[in-house]
C-alpha cells in the first residue's frame, strides 16, 4: 500500500455539526467525505470513486460522470487524515461512487481497517452500500464481514429502471435472490436504503410488494428523505406520509427506520456529494 496522509483541502461545517471534507486524489480528481457526529456515535461517510458511472436519477454524484477509481490508500486517507479521526465510531461507504464497481480497492481498504496489523476496527462498525452488482456481490459477501446496504428505492422493475438504469443489468429480484442464499450471522446486517419520492414509491402497493419481495430475508429498511437536486422533477413526501409509510412496513414485520437528514445546508446529505464544479473549473 501507499503510505503518507494527505490533509483535506477544505472543510465546510453545517449548522447541525456535520462536516464535509474535500480531498485531492490522483490525476487532478477530487472527492468528498462527510463526518457526522451524533450523541453516542460519530459516522464517517467515505467515497470510493471520483464521480460514478451508475447514473441514478436522484444522485448528484452521478450527474458529474465518472472520473476514476480511488486507490485503497485514497479511501483510507479520508479517515486517516480526518481531524476527528479518533472520534469516529462507524464508517459507511456511502459517499461518491459505487463501491462494488471498485471492489478490489474497497476490499483492500476494508482489510486495512479491520486487520490486527492494520487499524483493528470491528467489521461490525463498517457498512458498504451498493446498487447491487451481482457478479461482485457474491465476492464481497465471501471476502468481507462488513454490513451490507442495498439501494432499493422501489420494488417494481419498471419504476426502478427509471430511477436506476443498472436495474436492467442487475434486477433487484436477482440481487435479493442472491442474498437469500447466505446464512448470515447475527452480527452481520443487511439493510435496504429506500429514498421516498412523493407519489412515486410511497403507496400501499409498494408496502405490500416490499413485504413480498423481502419475505424470508432477515433485514431492515432505512427510509431516506429525498433532497432536491437541479433538473430532477422529484419531491420528498411530507413528514406525516413518511411516518405512515414506516408504520405500514413495520406492521408487515419489517424493521424500518427513518434516517435523520444531516448536512443538507452544505450539500453533505444523502445524494448531494459532488465535485463537478471543481472538475469543470480545472478543465477550464
Amino acid at each position: 500500500y501507499e503510505t503518507g496522509a494527505q490533509a483535506p483541502l477544505k472543510v465546510q461545517v453545517s449548522a447541525d455539526g456535520t462536516k464535509k471534507y474535500l480531498y485531492a486524489a490522483a490525476e487532478g480528481r477530487y472527492v468528498e467525505a462527510a463526518y457526522i457526529p451524533d450523541k453516542d456515535r460519530s459516522t464517517l461517510c467515505l467515497s470510493s470513486q471520483a464521480g460514478c458511472r451508475m447514473g441514478c436519477l436522484f444522485c448528484m454524484t452521478g450527474k458529474q460522470g465518472f472520473q476514476g477509481n480511488l486507490s485503497a490508500a485514497e479511501i483510507l486517507n479520508q479517515w486517516y487524515s480526518l481531524p476527528e479521526r479518533d472520534k469516529v465510531t462507524n464508517i459507511v461507504y456511502m459517499g461518491m461512487g459505487e463501491p462494488l464497481d471498485n471492489l478490489e480497492e474497497v476490499l483492500h481498504s476494508l482489510t486495512v481497517f479491520t486487520s490486527s496489523w492494520g487499524f483493528g476496527m470491528s467489521p461490525r462498525r463498517i457498512t458498504v452500500s451498493t446498487i447491487g452488482i451481482l457478479p461482485k456481490l457474491h465476492e464481497f459477501m465471501e471476502r468481507s464481514e462488513a454490513h451490507l446496504a442495498i439501494s432499493l428505492h422501489t420494488p417494481f422493475d419498471e419504476e426502478r429502471i427509471k430511477l436506476m438504469p443498472v436495474q436492467k443489468a442487475y434486477p433487484i429480484r436477482e440481487v435479493i435472490g442472491e442474498l437469500k442464499k447466505y446464512r448470515l450471522s447475527r452480527q452481520r446486517r443487511i439493510s435496504f436504503e429506500y429514498i421516498l419520492f412523493r407519489g412515486l414509491n410511497d403507496t400501499p402497493a409498494h408496502v405490500k410488494e416490499l413485504a413480498r419481495l423481502l419475505n424470508g430475508l432477515r433485514c431492515r429498511i432505512n427510509l431516506i428523505r429525498f433532497h432536491s437536486i437541479p433538473g430532477v422533477p422529484l419531491e420528498s413526501p411530507d413528514e406525516e406520509s413518511i411516518l405512515r409509510f414506516r408504520d405500514a412496513l413495520t406492521g408487515k414485520g419489517i424493521f424500518t427506520t427513518v434516517r435523520v437528514s444531516r448536512g443538507q445546508d452544505i450539500a453533505a446529505a444523502c445524494g448531494l456529494l459532488s465535485t463537478r464544479e471543481l472538475a469543470s473549473r480545472k478543465q477550464a
